[in-house]
């Protein structure tokens, strides 16, 4: 199993450093260009959630992992946020209107579109939400 790591601040400005992060992990292994946008895609969701509705502590601090094996591509998000399942909530329904809907929830409904499968665990103190994808 291929696996690199990388630690940022829970702050939206660390996005372009985070695709980078990816973008190198891609390029390192030679991965499918088409997949790629995917995974932005899913990481950048996930990312300005913790951003938006994370730890509130004075130097709260997003893990990010991504792993290669004959599964596919496991991308994690690790925060020290208030216990939060994003699974849980009830799928969105497309067909409602605008002023129907609730606010949130598209993001989470996208990455499990995205991804083949989506998992939250807490451990220990931190949200740990892992993505694989097949490829």
């Amino acid at each position: 199993m291929n696996e690199r790591r990388t630690t940022v601040p829970s702050d939206a400005a660390q996005l372009p450093a985070l695709t980078r992060f990816l973008q190198e992990f891609w390029s390192a292994n030679h991965l499918p260009a088409a997949e790629a946008p995917k995974f932005e895609l899913a990481l950048e969701e996930v990312f300005m959630n913790v951003v938006m509705h994370g730890s509130r502590a004075s130097r709260p601090q997003v893990d990010v992992q991504l792993a290669l094996s004959e599964a596919g591509i496991t991308l994690v998000v690790e925060d020290e946020g208030p216990a939060f399942d994003p699974l849980s909530l009830p799928p969105p329904d497309p067909a409602a209107s605008l002023e129907e809907r609730p606010v949130g929830g598209l993001g989470v409904f996208l990455v499990r579109q995205l991804m083949d499968m989506v998992e939250y665990q807490r451990v220990s103190s931190r949200n740990r939400l892992s993505m694989t994808r097949r490829i």
